[in-house]
């Protein structure tokens, strides 16, 4: 086997260790701006995981002004490296380790600040709502809950992107991965999604008609309903 210099990613939180992989061969000068990552689908074989963590490692790194999106197929596949992380993917990391140790009351409380105006500032900008469909799409799809939670967090951060700040769609995925295990445990207690998909098809429909108050509202609806014991 050839040896491709990535190593296979194992632990749990797969998408941190993508993130600290690719910054690991950034500072070892294994990639350097203008050059290519593999593909995606290369990128998810090479660290044996799943391809929807390199796609988050990937959209955080893009986020963060480190890569820029190349459309393609074979060798124009992947994204390109615009420029070295040092501090900005470094302190991402840290964010993303620290939240583990706030209480779930207080990630929640900043969620519903952030989404609240994410949702409003998409709305009013009348923001494309392609990806928060597609989104719902797949959760309607899910078989499990955690397919649920990972199209949920998709859309949840296509909301955060929509409105504009790339700096709140940064905190936003690090908001959502450090409550991915009580969003499961959510969504197991709840059984029935059908009350979650309709509060998501409530903010998509106020996103897309441009009701600023009415997806803000609905976002705020949406998290009292997933965490009832917090509101």
């Amino acid at each position: 086997m050839t040896d491709t210099g990535w190593r296979p990613v194992k632990r749990t939180r797969a998408f941190e260790d993508v993130l600290a992989q690719i910054e690991q061969r950034i500072a070892e000068d294994g990639l350097a701006p203008g050059d290519r990552l593999p593909g995606e689908r290369q990128l998810a074989e090479q660290l044996q995981v799943g391809r929807s963590s390199v796609r988050e490692a990937l959209r955080v790194l893009e986020t963060l002004g480190v890569v820029t999106s190349q459309a393609g197929r074979g060798p124009d596949a992947g994204a390109v490296l615009t420029a070295r992380p040092d501090s900005a993917l470094t302190d991402l990391l840290r964010l993303h380790l620290g939240l583990a140790s706030w209480e779930l009351r207080e990630v929640i409380d900043t969620r519903l600040m952030i989404e609240r105006w994410a949702a409003a500032g998409a709305a009013a900008a009348r923001a494309d709502t392609t990806t928060l469909a597609e989104a719902l799409a797949g959760m309607s799809a899910a078989r499990t809950a955690e397919e649920f939670v990972e199209h949920d967090t998709a859309f949840h951060c296509a909301i955060a992107e929509a409105s504009g700040n790339r700096l709140i769609a940064a905190i936003m995925r690090s908001l959502r991965d450090s409550v991915r295990r009580h969003a499961i445990e959510a969504v197991e207690q709840l059984g029935d999604t059908s009350v979650l998909q309709e509060d998501h098809r409530r903010i998509l429909a106020a996103i897309a008609s441009g009701s600023p108050e009415q997806a803000a509202e609905a976002v705020a609806g949406h998290l009292a309903h997933a965490y009832p014991a917090l509101f």
